[in-house]
């Protein structure tokens, strides 16, 4: 019997919808690497089909609520994850043909026994969503996050909140660069425009960062705008022994190093400590690294300053992340608002007297960020250090009435490359 051949574009179809299955079942997304895909202008579509279908989640539930009576079938393999991926194609990316999208949903439906029966199914939600292509173009935002956060988010940032967070989702992040030197030829290289700080923006999305003139010098290392800040509010003098909990992937240790202080970098994931050690050989840095378990780590000296980039819901990061705000629900970031207090009890502990935590969140939620920065001022022997506007140039809007600094997708951005920022909380307080 001869091997069935798959027509063209089926492969790279394939391989998308396994993709999003995988997070649809709970993984983190991460785009198709050269590994996975080595021809680059597939990976690119091939990232773009999964994101999109992860961006647009909580409209494709919609359109598949209204063409699918009963619901996804039972033990259908990868019959949802293709059929997502081939309504992001059909509805939100027509510039790809229509009929390619239908053709290659039933094929790979096709390609697996759990879905191959369902072929007919396919194509009958396929047509129908295809002739009401424009009206589910408009498809209302509020649909495109979990109907929990609607509410939280208004009150806390505002009526529009939630037209201004869509957009950001919908249009993703630019790459955000941390310089290790002041160097504007490298910006001119990059085309990039400065940002805050020594942050830059580009809007290169496509090309490996790899491939970015300076990657190889060590010369900029990736950061999102609001994830580079907290690094910059310790304000300790040089030389500081300072401690980097929860360190990888290692961008804001290499701030620590670049200001000059003695840092321990600590994380208890060994691959993720692998590869950000590889990342300070590339930068020319060398922290102390060690992977442990900080909730079970003794340092044997005490610390001028600590870093606490705490777990966290990453309800911040939809732009780079959609698939966050799916599979988090109020337990999960009860949990983890546990999980946070522990870890600020143990830093607290390892600071000398007159000592600096700065303690951060990439989460929207209020509990893990302005509300637990309250619980922990709440302690006795400490003191909130409240950050000022000069210290935050360009974006001292972000400042709150107590001296934290809470950034979100929906607030304006300095530099001419405009965007928007991932969600970021930071508060910092001193060891009476």
């Amino acid at each position: 019997m001869k091997k069935q051949k798959n027509p063209p574009g089926l492969a790279l179809r394939l391989k998308s919808a396994e993709k999003l299955d995988t997070v649809l079942k709970g993984a983190n997304f991460a785009p198709f690497s050269v590994a996975e895909i080595a021809d680059g202008r597939d990976r690119a579509l091939a990232n773009r089909l999964v994101t999109v279908a992860l961006r647009r989640h909580g409209q494709i539930n919609l359109m598949m609520a209204r063409y699918l009576d009963r619901g996804v079938p039972k033990k259908s393999g990868p019959f949802e994850a293709i059929l997502r991926i081939s309504l992001a194609h059909l509805v939100f990316l027509p510039e790809l043909g229509d009929h390619s999208a239908i053709f290659l949903a039933v094929e790979a439906a096709k390609r697996d026994t759990r879905s191959q029966h369902l072929g007919k199914l396919m194509n009958a939600v396929l047509r129908r969503a295809q002739a009401e292509a424009h009206s589910l173009r408009h498809l209302p935002h509020e649909a495109l996050f979990p109907e929990a956060l609607g509410p939280l988010w208004r009150d806390t940032y505002g009526e529009d909140a939630i037209e201004d967070f869509a957009d950001a989702l919908v249009g993703g992040a630019p790459l955000d660069l941390t310089l290790r030197d002041d160097d504007p030829a490298l910006i001119e290289a990059l085309n990039a425009a400065p940002m805050l700080a020594d942050t830059v923006r580009i809007d290169e999305r496509d090309r490996p960062v790899e491939a970015l003139p300076g990657y190889a010098e060590g010369r900029w290392w990736v950061q999102d705008a609001a994830a580079a800040i907290p690094a910059r509010l310790l304000a300790l003098a040089p030389g500081a022994r300072v401690l980097d909990l929860c360190a990888a992937p290692g961008g804001k240790t290499a701030q620590l190093l670049k200001a000059g202080y003695a840092v321990t970098a600590i994380d208890n994931d060994p691959e993720r400590v692998k590869r950000m050690s590889e990342n300070f050989v590339r930068l020319g840095y060398t922290p102390e690294v060690v992977t442990a378990d900080a909730l079970a780590y003794e340092p044997e000296q005490r610390f001028d300053g600590i870093l606490l980039d705490a777990p966290c819901s990453a309800t911040g990061t939809f732009r780079r992340h959609p698939e966050v705000i799916w599979h988090r629900d109020a337990a999960d970031i009860a949990g983890r608002v546990s999980l946070q207090r522990r870890f600020i009890e143990r830093a607290l502990g390892w600071l000398n007297p007159g000592g600096v935590l700065v303690y951060c969140v990439c989460s929207l939620e209020p509990a893990e960020g302005e509300e637990q920065a309250r619980w922990l001022l709440g302690r006795d022997g400490v003191e909130n250090l409240p950050v000022g506007p000069e210290e935050l140039a360009g974006l001292a809007g972000a400042i709150t009435q107590e001296g934290f600094v809470r950034t979100h997708p929906g607030m304006p951005v300095p530099g001419d490359k405009g965007g928007t920022l991932d969600g970021f909380f930071v508060a910092r307080i001193r060891r009476q």
